[in-house]
């Protein structure tokens, strides 16, 4: 039998954590039929493989029980890392990586994340057919930005929008006890797609009255025009937007207030957007003024987990083991949406060369005419992504997690 590893990367989630716990169920059924031997974790990413800092998964986990654990744990139990493989096919970087893979007998390669982290599984299943090295890469979505080309959605995304829309209407609760006017701007994440600015609309009673996502150019003018006549409507006004919203020019309307500083995938760190537009609400219009940026909680709040990702994310987990034995290679796993009346999606596998590096969009059908809102069509999408609880575990009256 020859063995397998797998590895998170990128920003966590509530879910990250779930499909881990699903390639570890798929590796002991894999086990079982003479496929895996050992299933090591790479901590920290690909950074932990360049540096042997491996740990046997399957030491910790030999019950359901530990792995419902670690599914409801949010973060990244193993780790995460943003390193960027280079382009360039003959770095000693890839001598290093496969003289690794080969001393431990690694021939199943599981890389959990988001864009870029499907750029290093298409990276390395290139360079592993070339050398003639036998190794099953397959890529497992994840992303609380829903923006991975070729999914459905993606594991991670309904847990954080069921927290923002949780958030924003408790928001709205504390809002509503006042009669002066006021608004309120929430700024959610988002820098190149809306869907979770998108999931403000599905709060059950009462949903923001100005939801601005980054698909469509935010004028100005028409910003504070769409203020002032919510505010002639009710004193307090609620309004969700996107840290990425841009101008008609492509300039970031929080660019004034960021850093300037990019990542090593040359991303750059945004915020700013909510403040921004907070100071031109106080001094074009003059009413009571805030700005809420809900920033790192949306990421991995389990206490709000949906109860469909989670089931869902340890599922694609269990499915990437199948296929990789399979001796499938170079695919990212996909949740593809049965077109029936009912929610149902089944699994299934794209080349990642065709989902690397793109950004899926909302679609501009699933955005108003006045670009201020989502559609109908867009919330029907989003609302079976966002249902069922989980019931963690609470030791002293506070969540308890998954540590190694």
């Amino acid at each position: 039998m020859s063995c397998a590893i797998v590895g998170q990367s990128g920003g966590p989630t509530a879910a990250i954590n779930a499909t881990l716990a699903g390639v570890i169920k798929g590796a002991a059924n894999a086990h079982q039929i003479g496929k895996i031997d050992t299933l090591f974790g790479m901590k920290n990413g690909i950074e932990g493989l360049l540096k042997e800092d491996l740990i046997s998964l399957n030491e910790y986990f030999r019950d359901d029980v530990a792995l419902s654990h670690l599914s409801d744990t949010p973060g990244a139990a193993l780790g995460s890392c943003r390193l960027k493989l280079p382009a360039d096919k003959t770095e000693a970087i890839y001598d290093q990586i496969f003289a690794i893979l080969q001393k431990y007998d690694i021939h199943y390669f599981f890389y959990i994340g988001g864009n870029d982290s499907m750029d290093t599984t298409a990276k390395l299943s290139q360079i592993s057919k070339e050398r003639g090295y036998p190794l099953y890469v397959i890529g497992v979505p994840k992303t609380i930005d829903n923006d991975l080309c070729g999914t459905d959605h993606t594991p991670g995304f309904g847990s954080a929008a069921k927290f923002i829309s949780t958030v924003i209407s408790e928001i709205m609760c504390d809002t509503a006890v006042y009669t002066k006017p006021a608004v309120t701007i929430v700024e959610i994440m988002g820098r190149d797609a809306g869907w979770l600015t998108a999931s403000a609309a599905l709060c059950a009673d009462r949903a923001p009255d100005l939801i601005y996502l980054p698909e469509v150019p935010f004028s100005i003018p028409q910003f504070l025009e769409d203020v002032k006549a919510a505010l002639k409507c009710r004193s307090d006004v609620v309004v969700a937007v996107s840290e990425g919203i841009r101008l008609q020019d492509g300039s970031y309307v929080g660019a004034s207030t960021s850093s300037g500083v990019k990542d090593a995938f040359g991303h750059q760190y945004l915020g700013g957007a909510g403040k921004a537009l907070e100071m031109l609400v106080k001094e074009e219009i003059g009413c009571k003024v805030r700005s809420v940026e809900i920033n790192l909680p949306q990421r991995c709040a389990a206490h709000l987990a949906s109860a469909t990702d989670i089931s869902e994310s340890f599922a694609i987990g269990c499915a990437a083991v199948d296929y990789a034995i399979r001796q499938i290679t170079g695919h990212m796993m996909v949740f593809i949406r049965k077109p029936s009346s009912q929610y149902e999606i089944e699994i299934g596998s794209l080349p990642v060369s065709e989902i690397a590096n793109q950004v899926k969009a909302v679609p501009r059908h699933f955005i108003n005419e006045k670009g201020n809102y989502p559609t109908p069509e867009c919330i029907a999408y989003l609302t079976p992504l966002i249902q069922g609880e989980r019931y963690i575990t609470f030791v002293g009256g506070v969540p308890s997690f998954f540590r190694f």
